[in-house]
């Protein structure tokens, strides 16, 4: 552990002010837990919007930095902290198991994200509390022109991967068969592939304990109403907070 450089998780500046929820980011998230998971002590770090592109061009949090070095998009980071803490993402697993377990927090990636993004900025029940956290510095008239032009922004580009094209009934359709698939495979002990967190654990449980934010109590309500999936996301979140 006295080798490890100096760690550094940079994050957005907004605070979600949530006991259990440091960020609204579900990648900044998954990286902290994985952090904790693998107990490698870091510094979390908020960064005024302006200096994002600094940490990383396109502008995409959580970028890790471990010394000198900056390491930018969630997935990467997590084999990042598996080759600092050999094992912590893996859990033991074989070659087989450590491929579904990648597979798993790429799984959340592509399925579970693109339904935070439409709760969050198509739904009108979410959008007035990501507003409030993201826009609420910026005088009010700024405030309501430059929300609406980055909600547009993030509408069109659901519409354009082909999430929200058939309407916001679809989305909440899938959502709902996603989740009772998950809840479906959900262990009833244990963690998802054994008994030892990985990163399945890892991407699966960022995604949908955002989801189950108390600001956004009809989401919550959804995850809640899965009851064996509710009791792995407990036992996740006990065994990653630290």
């Amino acid at each position: 552990m006295a080798d490890i450089p100096k760690l550094t998780l940079y994050d957005f500046p907004a605070d979600p002010g949530v006991d259990g929820w440091i960020t609204f980011s579900p990648f900044v998230l998954e990286v902290e837990r994985a952090l904790r998971l693998a107990k490698l002590p870091f510094e979390h770090v908020r960064l005024p919007y302006q200096k994002v592109k600094g940490k990383n061009p396109i502008g995409q949090l959580p970028v890790l930095g471990i010394g000198s070095e900056i390491v930018a998009d969630s997935t990467r980071i997590l084999h990042r902290i598996e080759g600092l803490a050999p094992g912590s993402m893996t859990g033991g697993l074989d070659a087989r198991g450590i491929a579904e377990a990648w597979l798993w927090e790429e799984f959340a990636d592509a399925a579970l994200y693109p339904q935070l993004l439409f709760a969050r900025w198509a739904d009108d029940r979410g959008w007035p509390v990501l507003k409030q956290a993201f826009f609420s510095g910026f005088p009010p008239v700024i405030r309501d022109v430059i929300g609406s032009i980055v909600r547009k922004n993030v509408v069109k580009r659901l519409v354009l991967a082909d999430f929200l094209r058939a309407g916001p009934e679809a989305c909440v359709e899938r959502r709902a068969r996603v989740l009772d698939a998950l809840d479906a495979r959900a262990p009833e002990g244990g963690f998802w592939l054994g008994p030892r967190a990985t990163s399945a654990d890892l991407g699966l449980f960022a995604h949908l304990h955002e989801l189950r934010m108390p600001k956004t109590p009809w989401l919550a309500e959804e995850v809640s109403r899965r009851a064996t999936l509710s009791r792995w996301l407990d036992r996740v979140h006990a065994a990653t907070r630290g």
